[in-house]
């Protein structure tokens, strides 16, 4: 099972100058996607209990067009093992002008990341 969602990171998103937007942002959206998976598996949003992973690869900006896709890996009885990539789709262009951007002919891993969520069993709607 997977879960994917794309937005444009704003200039509300940077964190530093030039702006670099935080790299718990992509954690962030990897939470949002875990919820996804969660309620599509267990019909809960359950809880995020540790990530066993996290690698920053490249640097994200304000106008960077996000992908942050995962996908449940393996199930216990409540716990769920989870993976997540966060790639960079569309880039804008400042040095064309204001409103260029591109879209990437191949999609820039921008952080990776591992972890477990629960789903504590007396919340568990579906797959009993």
């Amino acid at each position: 099972m997977k879960a994917l969602i794309r937005l444009r990171m704003s200039t509300q998103d940077a964190h530093y100058g030039g702006d670099l937007v935080d790299g718990a942002k992509m954690l962030a959206l990897f939470g949002d996607v875990a919820t996804e998976l969660l309620v599509r598996h267990d019909g809960d949003e359950g809880l995020f209990l540790a990530y066993d992973s996290v690698e920053f690869l490249a640097p994200v900006y304000a106008g960077d067009f996000i992908e942050a896709e995962g996908q449940i890996v393996s199930a216990g009885g409540s716990s769920r093992k989870m993976v997540f990539e966060a790639r960079k789709v569309i880039v804008p262009r400042k040095d064309i002008n204001d409103s260029a951007c591109d879209v990437l002919e191949e999609p820039i891993v921008v952080c990776k990341a591992s972890g477990t969520c629960v789903v504590p069993k007396d919340k568990q709607r579906k797959n009993k």
